[in-house]
């Protein structure tokens, strides 16, 4: 009975993925979240001045398409085979 505890915690664990897809995972992570960075700001400080800033190329086009890409290697990340 003893030997059998043993055997049990000298195994090693298996995890749900792999080494490759905790790395594409985090470097999908790192793009959304500059992504949501890249958004921020352009604001006005006083709400009766219009700042146009917001609608600069930065915020509409740059940022959400890398949101959608960091999304996409998620997905990537999690559909790839451990193997």
């Amino acid at each position: 009975m003893t030997k059998n505890k043993d055997s049990e915690n000298n195994t090693k664990p298996d995890f749900v993925f792999g080494k490759k897809n905790y790395q594409f995972m985090l470097i999908g992570i790192g793009c959304i979240v500059l992504g949501f960075l890249l958004m921020i700001g352009g604001g006005s400080d006083d709400p009766n001045v219009f700042n146009p800033e917001i609608y600069n190329f930065r915020r509409i086009r740059v940022a959400p398409t890398l949101v959608l890409i960091g999304f996409g290697i998620e997905v990537y990340a999690i559909l790839r085979s451990p193997n």
